[in-house]
């Protein structure tokens, strides 16, 4: 069984901007210190945020879903601005899913707007299909709001200077 999810929000900064946040480990850094009801820890296993790089995700209890799993960067395209992610160990590997993939990608709209998309992509085994109702796009949400605000206040900053 196959499955998609996606999220778009817009943001209203350029792109190389909102890319500086969400293609490596900043965006890591800051979901860890901001959202502790979504996340207990970010932990970098391994890496610097380029290709291979693992983090471990630890979620806050009360969090449906898996409590915890690593997950390695397997494609970074800083020319298209694309970003995955793939659930490694643990987490919804243990639930029967065979793929777990997390896109981001910035797409610029003009000179000082771009769109940030996040996609959950998974694959189940049939005898897990229940299992389908655990992959939710609101944690993409919730990550894709605190980057927008960031950004936001980043760029205020930015021209008051």
């Amino acid at each position: 069984m196959f499955g998609e999810v996606e999220h778009e929000v817009e943001l209203q900064v350029p792109a190389s901007d909102a890319w500086d946040l969400f293609g490596g480990l900043e965006i890591g850094k800051l979901v860890g210190r901001e959202l502790p009801q979504l996340f207990e820890k970010v932990e970098l296993i391994q890496g610097d945020g380029g290709l291979g790089t693992v983090l471990k995700l630890t979620f806050a209890p009360g969090v449906p879903g898996p409590t915890n799993y690593k997950e390695k960067f397997t494609k970074i395209d800083n020319e298209k601005r694309i970003k995955e992610t793939e659930v490694v160990e643990g987490g919804y590997l243990d639930l029967g899913f065979t793929l777990f993939r997390v896109r981001f990608e910035v797409i610029e709209k003009c000179e000082e707007s771009s769109i940030f998309k996040s996609t959950i992509e998974y694959e189940l085994k049939e005898e897990n299909a229940s299992n389908a109702s655990l992959v939710s796009v609101q944690p993409l949400v919730t990550i894709a709001e605190l980057g927008k605000n960031y950004l936001n206040k980043n760029k205020v900053a930015k021209e008051a200077k």
